[in-house]
């Protein structure tokens, strides 16, 4: 009982209002923005618009605002796409290779996906040899990991994100 209170409820699809999405789209623009100076952008009152950011953060549909960092002029300028494919999948053993992945250095993004491939891992090195290091001595080491496959990224773009309009 205790962990379904624990919980955080999603909110029902169309449950947000234009308020809501309104003050969404504010924050993923700038999520520093100080409460005031949503609340006049949005155009309600600032004690509504500190309501409705902690409904949106209670309800899991603002789960957090963070910083986007340029890799490259943290000297990681290569950017590459690992698929990984496995031989095994135990539930443990995936459980344990995804929280290995997670903690890579220079691992941006990590996907437990289906289809031919299991995990795909969106990294940011140094340096080509770099890359190979991180392939050679963190990824195909672990003893469930099959094969790996790697694709150079050339350009990244930040998609339009999952707001509606």
């Amino acid at each position: 009982m205790a962990d379904q209170q624990s919980k955080k409820t999603q909110a029902a699809p169309g449950a947000l209002d234009g308020t809501d999405l309104a003050i969404l789209a504010a924050l993923v623009e700038d999520g520093r923005m100080t409460n005031a100076a949503l609340a006049a952008r949005v155009g309600v009152a600032e004690s509504t618009c500190a309501y409705r950011v902690r409904a949106l953060r209670e309800s899991g549909v603002l789960t957090s605002i963070s910083a986007r960092l340029d890799p490259g002029a943290l000297g990681r300028p290569i950017h590459a796409i690992i698929k990984v494919r496995l031989g095994s999948h135990s539930r443990d053993h995936v459980r344990s290779l995804y929280d290995r992945l997670v903690e890579l250095p220079g691992a941006l993004t990590v996907f437990h996906v289906g289809g031919a491939d299991d995990f795909l891992l969106h990294v940011a090195v140094a340096s080509p040899q770099a890359l190979r290091d991180l392939i050679l001595e963190h990824i195909t080491t672990h003893p469930m990991v099959r094969q790996t496959e790697t694709q150079l990224v050339f350009e990244v773009r930040e998609g339009r994100g999952a707001l509606p309009g």
